[in-house]
């Protein structure tokens, strides 16, 4: 299976959502990381076939998705940012009136409903109302019901939103087990949502990509280095004003911080190991100066 994105571009009149973007996908896990605004929710809604392309293609095996059509969307589950159910039906019921509208028979649909109920930890809660979900409850419900029909192409947008810790990793767990044999690609502007579950990244700003790779290859090529330096404390200020600054911690009359520069920052700075979050540093954060 090969999804495959053709020099992609979405405009809504004098403005350009996504502008020109090119990749192609397989199995595995996949992860689109950026900022808000980065144009992320656009390119899923155009991956849904919710909305079409101003310009270019996207082929599944080398047909159009747009052509077609329903049997595409058999094969596609989705998890849209704002997830909404009916707060006055129970998990149970929700899944199998969405299991009518997907096509599924009343008996495939009991049985579907009831495994993804226990795969996402809802088993216990399966005759209790909507309404009293909690944020994590709701996403995992959002999961089950973006697999009753055990799709091939899985699209999971800004998944871990609102989540405290905890059902942030419960998420990320279920991810990996969900993407057995299918295609998962997870949009997040949090960097811990896809550094250690997603095959590769594609980092998106201002509507492009601007490079994709694993974790370990986007780190290595990363522009900057990281450098730690401890400086008196007053100086910090100036330093946050002239870097891009990932951390500041203070201890006595000094300050220790991480920065992003192509030189060391200080002559007393030593170069740290780079993990993922400096990257997305790297390419979309700011110097206090430029926010200014």
């Amino acid at each position: 299976m090969e999804l495959r994105l053709n020099a992609l571009t979405k405009r809504f009149r004098d403005f350009t959502a996504v502008n020109g973007v090119s990749c192609a996908m397989s199995s595995g896990v996949y992860g689109l990381l950026g900022v808000n605004g980065a144009g992320k929710t656009t390119l899923m809604r155009m991956l849904c076939t919710l909305i079409p392309p101003s310009e270019g293609q996207i082929t599944l095996n080398g047909a159009d998705i747009f052509q077609m059509g329903a049997n595409y969307r058999k094969i596609l589950g989705y998890l849209p940012q704002d997830f909404g159910c009916y707060p006055d039906f129970s998990a149970e019921d929700y899944l199998l009136y969405v299991a009518s509208i997907k096509g599924l028979s009343p008996a495939a649909a009991r049985r579907r409903t009831g495994e993804l109920l226990h795969s996402v930890g809802l088993e216990s809660a399966h005759k209790k109302k909507t309404k009293t979900f909690s944020g994590g409850m709701k996403r995992r419900l959002g999961i089950a019901q973006a697999m009753l029909n055990d799709p091939q192409i899985l699209i999971l947008d800004e998944p871990t939103s609102g989540l405290d810790p905890n059902e942030r990793i419960r998420f990320r767990n279920l991810i990996s087990e969900l993407a057995q044999d299918r295609l998962v690609l997870l949009s997040t502007h949090i960097v811990s949502d896809v550094e250690y579950i997603a095959g590769e990244i594609f980092l998106m700003r201002g509507g492009e990509l601007l490079h994709s790779g694993s974790t370990q290859e986007l780190i290595a090529a990363m522009p900057e280095r990281v450098w730690l330096c401890t400086v008196p404390r007053e100086q910090a200020a100036h330093l946050e004003r002239e870097y891009k600054v990932a951390n500041v911690r203070l201890a006595g009359g000094g300050a220790q911080l991480r920065i992003l520069s192509a030189e060391p920052p200080f002559p007393n700075a030593e170069q740290a190991e780079a993990t993922l979050e400096d990257v997305f540093l790297s390419y979309f954060g700011q110097t206090g100066g430029e926010l200014e």
